[in-house]
């Protein structure tokens, strides 16, 4: 349900899928979705509302989400039904973005959604959620622009890595439940062996395109135009808090050519001084910022 406090604002309140559902409808270009969470029902019915509008070959759906192995595992994202609704709308994308927490929904530049609640049908209908419904082409041409360079930073995800992730978890979840019926050693360790397995085919889909320079390079010009002049002290916990896979101080692993682990701080370090050579960041002998 819906309240309006002005013509350009609504607050949305649950259940909200009627005018989650009718905002869908309305799509002429490109449905923009970023949610941690996401279930099977909502992806069914946005498929069902773009087949029914004949706008398969038209209209984009871009869904930004954490493909994390725990989210996987639990079915917080039922990464089967990501992976038909790739394969059912040819223009779409499925973006991996680690630490993603924001709940965020956008119609073509008319319509966008800023609320609690994911991509569930518990979301759309059963839990309390709450949220606003913005109308103002200013602020949703914004809340797009923030969201589609935030996306930026993580890694389109392929269709064929969509299916190795979808059969790696139905794997894991049938391991796991012969693992939660027997504690025998043998099988802990596939359980584990094909957790292993999945978190490689993650770091495979964070690494594909893309160099470790390149991504530290993308955040660092991102983080100073957020946040202002930053020094390096102030910068690290925030590219931490963007690539906690790429800046894990427990691991140290070479994927694809992408650097995973307890040397980032270093590749943080060379990203500086290549922009700074670029001439795409300042350094004032304390703070990092943008000059561009």
């Amino acid at each position: 349900m819906s309240t309006a406090v002005d013509a350009s604002v609504e607050l949305l309140e649950s259940p909200w899928a009627t005018t989650f559902y009718d905002l869908v409808s309305t799509t002429e270009e490109e449905l923009l979705v970023a949610s941690p969470f996401i279930s099977n029902k909502p992806l069914e019915k946005i498929i069902e509302i773009i087949e029914n509008k004949q706008s398969l070959d038209s209209v984009y759906v871009s869904i930004v989400t954490n493909l994390a192995v725990d989210s996987l595992l639990r079915g917080s994202i039922d990464i089967a039904a990501i992976l038909h609704l790739a394969q059912s709308i040819p223009n779409s994308t499925i973006t991996y973005l680690p630490s993603l927490h924001a709940k965020i929904y956008v119609v073509d530049n008319k319509a966008a959604v800023i609320t609690s609640a994911n991509l569930t049908n518990s979301g759309l209908v059963a839990n309390h959620e709450y949220g606003v419904l913005l109308r103002d082409p200013t602020l949703v041409s914004k809340v797009r622009t923030d969201l589609t360079r935030f996306a930026s930073l993580g890694n389109k995800v392929s269709l064929d890595t969509l299916a190795a992730l979808t059969q790696a978890t139905q794997e894991l979840k049938a391991t796991r439940q012969q693992a939660d019926k027997s504690i025998r050693t043998k099988l802990r360790a596939a359980f584990e062996q094909r957790t292993e397995a999945a978190k490689l085919e993650l770091f495979k889909a964070r690494a594909r395109g893309k160099t470790t320079h390149g991504i530290f390079c993308d955040t660092v010009l991102y983080l100073l135009e957020r946040e202002g002049p930053l020094t390096t002290v102030e910068l690290h916990p925030l590219v931490q808090h963007i690539h906690p896979d790429l800046c894990d101080d427990t691991i140290d692993r070479v994927i694809d050519g992408v650097h995973f682990g307890k040397k980032w701080k270093h590749y943080v370090r060379n990203a500086q001084q290549a922009l700074k050579r670029s001439g795409l960041i300042g350094f004032d002998g304390q703070r990092w910022f943008r000059t561009v």
